[in-house]
């Protein structure tokens, strides 16, 4: 699920750097700070007045680019011509003329092409040349997040198109055909449909052509080794399939071309025909991940782990559908990934079982109870995860959404409005209201208020069982509830289901809640012996303290969170010191042991004898019993007088640094025991559900 979450980041930070281009040299020439969210330029919907003809040749060796660039454009009003800083313009015209820069910053030249009459094509010719940064194999996955860089190595070469690799009009949808030189032994991919690909001694040609409306280009290269396969769509239509490969995992390539297959399958099943012709799935030598259209791109190591194939694959082809296929408007809020991973991630627990589906509910509902109030957004205003809690709500709180919106209408015309969204609004940019539009026309009913509150409201509800009452009649039971839902600035319309157990069965209720307190009334005929509130975790709603134990998320999402560093110097206060800002992502707020109780979430870390010691000082629950034994390293959450605390134990200096990387990954765990850098056990302490017995 992580591993997801990291690829779904990396994909959408991507396209919005893309989309920020004019926005950041603004900001640099103006010197103005302002949110990167709110400037996102809107693209321009249904336009595709600009086509990028280019040629290219990459060195990897000596690290160096050179370009051609021709624009087709007819556009008839002021456009903006950009190139990243780092590169040389050797030549640029514009029908002939030559086209001096208007302007530059820290990132990018700049050049106003004025505007012109209307479907007058016009030419924009760019020779461009520059270095590329060294590829530097050593970041972890955190170092890698977000980098606009582009770089070039013989292990491998990642131009993002945010770098400004290439020459391009900013805030523009646009088709393009690139040709690529390399020299032999290597080979570049870019999205698109190969048309042309040759090799020599001497060097590796490859023309790519992509003639759908495109947000931006990113160019992959490496020593790949290239496996094939072909199916066919639901109409009929060719699909070539590819793995670029690194010779070490080439084995590899078989058995995830075959998962491609089946996920194609499933999701023309699900929306309709796949939209492209092609779809590779290409390996880089660091921990990246991104999704684009016809290829995914992710690191050696994530396409080692057995799970990848059956998780973040089936997402990144899901996103060729939504994101790749149907583009977010960003400034209203980013739809896409919320539904990926109700339709992915979500939709592989559900097949597995319904137990499976309602642990993946319950952690993203343990994950926002993990916030502190006022952390979290509308989730209206996410566009691309820039932190834990973005995370929790672009992608947890939409995915439930999505869940109880299918819910509310039933599973036929979910499915059908996801149908008729895909017809309508392929390869057009499209809003959450024109989710809603499709939903509503399918059902039949009137979506407003479920779409305004979800979408404009932060926080969620917290409902629970104020008064529950069971009176025996002649004919059976009736049961009267009270319902009260708490700790929102504004009432939630919600169904809250009930579940009602007698000695012999369960039967679930559901009640419409649109006021802080309202009482309801049912019959039974056997007697009821107690009621639950939503035991299977159908609402998204704040948790109780006992439905929602503390996990070690709460530490780092939690921006008012303290660290308690128990070795004051030497290796291990250099270790604590690394690990808890791995955690956090951020500079710990280091205080001393006796300050540690003034926040609501406190971080120790220390060596085995010393945490002890601190724990019976503070009066603390002992070490859990599967902990006591077990491992070189420990580390487990609990509640103490309203402080949730995560405490960390290592037997000795090296343990505690064998830490720093893997630990970060168990957020939605409440304990983990380590052995080096190996998780050998793991788990969350138990929900209790909301239960009240009838008298």
């Amino acid at each position: 699920m992580i591993i997801c979450m990291l690829l779904g980041w990396l994909y959408f930070i991507r396209r919005i750097l893309s989309a920020l281009f004019l926005t950041m040299v603004v900001i640099v020439a103006s010197n103005i700070t302002i949110s990167i969210v709110i400037a996102a330029p809107l693209l321009v919907q249904d336009s595709l007045a600009v086509e990028y003809d280019i040629v290219v040749h990459i060195d990897p060796v000596e690290q160096t680019i050179k370009g051609r660039s021709v624009i087709a454009t007819t556009s008839s009003h002021e456009l903006t011509l950009m190139l990243g800083q780092r590169f040389k313009v050797t030549h640029a015209f514009i029908d002939g003329v030559t086209l001096k820069p208007s302007g530059y910053g820290h990132l990018m030249h700049t050049w106003s092409v004025p505007a012109s009459q209307r479907n007058v094509r016009r030419y924009i010719e760019i020779h461009w040349d520059g270095k590329l940064s060294p590829l530097n194999t050593s970041l972890d996955h955190q170092q890698t997040l977000g980098r606009a860089e582009p770089v070039s190595g013989s292990l491998g070469t990642f131009l993002p198109d945010s770098s400004g690799w290439y020459p391009r009009i900013a805030g523009e949808l646009s088709s393009y055909r690139i040709s690529i030189e390399m020299p032999s032994g290597q080979r570049g991919i870019v999205a698109g449909r190969l048309i042309k690909e040759s090799e020599t001694s001497e060097s590796y040609h490859a023309v790519f052509e992509f003639p759908f409306p495109s947000e931006g280009i990113d160019f992959m290269g490496g020593p790949y080794i290239v496996t094939t396969d072909m199916m066919k769509s639901a109409g009929g239509k060719r699909i070539q399939l590819r793995t670029y490969f690194h010779p070490q995992i080439k084995e590899l390539a078989r058995g995830y071309l075959d998962k491609v297959k089946g996920y194609i399958d499933l999701y023309e099943s699900r929306i309709g025909e796949y939209p492209f012709t092609e779809f590779s799935i290409v390996s880089s030598p660091t921990p990246t991940g991104f999704g684009m259209p016809t290829l995914t791109y992710l690191g050696i190591n994530v396409l080692r782990l057995p799970f990848i194939r059956n998780t973040s694959l089936g997402h990144e082809v899901l996103h060729n559908w939504w994101g790749n296929g149907v583009y977010p408007n960003y400034q209203v809020g980013n739809w896409s990934e919320g539904l990926t991973t109700f339709m992915a991630d979500y939709a592989y627990k559900e097949r597995i079982g319904p137990e499976a589906a309602r642990e993946m509910r319950l952690g993203w509902l343990r994950d926002f109870s993990a916030l502190s109030l006022g952390q979290d957004s509308a989730l209206e205003r996410f566009a691309t995860r820039t932190h834990g809690a973005s995370q929790i709500v672009g992608y947890n709180k939409a995915a439930m959404m999505f869940l109880m919106l299918r819910d509310l209408i039933g599973y036929e015309s979910f499915d059908r409005a996801i149908q008729a969204f895909w017809h309508h609004q392929r390869f057009r940019i499209a809003s959450w209201s024109d989710l809603r539009h499709a939903f509503e026309t399918e059902s039949g009913q009137d979506l407003q208020i479920f779409f305004k509150q979800w979408l404009t409201y932060t926080g969620a509800p917290a409902v629970h069982i104020a008064k529950a009452i069971r009176r025996q009649s002649d004919s059976g039971y009736r049961v009267t509830i009270t319902l009260e839902q708490t700790g929102v600035s504004a009432l939630y319309s919600i169904r809250v289901p009930i579940v009602v157990y007698t000695k012999d069965s369960k039967e679930t209720k559901t009640f419409d809640l649109d006021r802080g307190r309202q009482t309801f009334s049912f019959k039974l005929r056997a007697k009821p012996l107690e009621v639950a509130l939503d035991p299977d975790f159908r609402l998204f709603r704040r948790l109780t303290p006992d439905e929602a134990p503390p996990i070690l998320r709460q530490i780092m999402v939690n921006q008012a969170a303290v660290t308690v560093l128990l070795s004051e110097k030497g290796g291990a206060h250099v270790a604590g010191y690394e690990l808890a800002k791995k955690l956090q992502n951020r500079i710990p707020k280091i205080v001393l042991s006796k300050d540690a109780f003034t926040a609501t979430s406190v971080l120790v870390i220390g060596l085995q004898e010393q945490v002890d010691r601190w724990i019976s000082s503070h009066k603390l629950p002992v070490r859990p019993v599967i902990m006591r034994s077990n491992g070189t390293a420990h580390a487990w959450t609990v509640k103490h007088d309203g402080v949730t605390l995560a405490i960390v134990s290592a037997k000795d200096t090296t343990s505690l640094k064998a830490l720093v990387r893997p630990l970060p990954h168990y957020g939605r765990q409440s304990y983990v025991v380590f052995d080096g850098a190996k998780a050998i056990e793991r788990g969350t302490w138990p929900a209790r559900v909301q239960v009240v017995k009838l008298n």
